[in-house]
């Protein structure tokens, strides 16, 4: 009944009142809860046996660990988590669509909040106060907007000529390195450990509303976002990879972006061997033929993933993940890696 009764008529500060607290999985041992899932059915031991694939990845000291994103994890609570993950030396390389780079980490640098609020209420009312819903999740337009502009300002600073969306992330992340609100984004803790985050759909985000306007600003001088430069530098990567492992939030176009990695390198002469662990972790359905770009036993068949060490997760990301990264945190097998240092590859 509490979230139903605010259909009335209430001001925007009504609304955002109650920020999203992002989960810190260095406070809370989970490894027992693991332990325990193993010998349980269901999405409980395929979490564990997850949990189980991911420490191997990160024991591998050949492996490269690829975290890929999409949905809308970061604004409910698990931006700290991915966070955590490049700033423990659990990830080398990252491929997210651009809103979780852009509208919610980067959105959360400049000082603004993810709010808590309810998917029963009314949108209509939340669209007069300039609100806009994730679910229960709420985000203050007029404050997504200030972010698109300074992508924008970002934009006009830099040398008109073509980037990567790795390369104009790069440079998102030494201005926050002077100009953030909030210490220890994702994207400024990836810049400091030389994690390279590619966004293969980079404009489909405030990203591209700041371009936009950008290319309008400057109709003769201005940035553009080379794709398929960056998806030859993702390849690199794969390329000089003794080994690697996925770690995938959702599916679609990053899921689909890494595992093509294999195939173009293969169409490039190079002899790379498929992702050797690979995790999802998705409530996508696989009986449309999409499953968030195929189920990893189906990836095999086109040459992109190996079944020996590949787990579904059917489950909601936020309820799975931090048991699955608080795991590997306290099991420590991230202290003995050596970081691979990816952005430095490319100048």
């Amino acid at each position: 009944m509490s979230d139903k009764k605010n259909l009335g008529h209430n001001r925007k500060k009504d609304f955002l009142k109650k920020p999203v607290e992002h989960i810190d999985i260095t406070s809370f041992d989970s490894r027992n809860i693991i332990s325990s899932m193993e010998k349980m059915s269901f999405v409980a031991r395929e979490t564990a046996n997850a949990a189980n694939i991911f420490n191997e990845m990160i024991k591998d000291k050949d492996c490269t660990v690829f975290l890929t994103l999409a949905g809308s994890t970061s604004a409910a609570g698990c931006m700290d988590v991915y966070r955590d993950m490049v700033k423990y030396n659990m990830v080398d390389a990252i491929v997210a669509t651009g809103a979780s780079i852009i509208d919610m980490d980067f959105f959360e640098a400049l000082g603004f909040k993810h709010y808590q609020g309810s998917q029963f209420q009314d949108d209509t009312e939340l669209r007069k106060n300039y609100i806009d819903r994730i679910y229960d999740t709420y985000i203050d337009e007029d404050e997504l907007q200030m972010c698109d502009k300074t992508i924008c300002d970002i934009a006009d600073n830099l040398e008109p000529k073509s980037y990567t969306s790795r390369e104009f992330i790069k440079e998102i992340g030494k201005y926050l390195k002077l100009n953030s609100k909030k210490k220890g984004s994702l994207i400024e803790t990836a810049y400091e450990n030389n994690v390279p985050i590619f966004c293969p759909a980079f404009t489909d985000s405030s990203a591209g509303f700041g371009l936009v306007i950008h290319q309008e600003k400057n109709p003769k001088k201005h940035i553009t976002i080379d794709s398929i430069r960056e998806f030859r530098e993702l390849t690199e990567i794969k390329i000089k990879s003794n080994g690697s492992g996925l770690l995938m939030i959702g599916g679609g176009v990053p899921k689909n972006f890494i595992q093509d990695t294999v195939i173009c390198a293969e169409l490039l002469g190079k002899d790379v061997e498929m992702h050797k662990y690979a995790i999802q972790i998705t409530v996508a359905d696989s009986r449309d033929g999409a499953c968030s770009s195929s189920t990893l036993k189906e990836a095999s068949s086109w040459g992109k993933v190996d079944v020996t060490k590949e787990q579904m997760v059917f489950a909601e990301a936020t309820s799975v993940l931090p048991l699955i990264a608080s795991d590997a945190y306290h099991r420590g097998e991230w202290k003995k890696r050596s970081r691979k240092n990816f952005s430095k590859i490319f100048g």
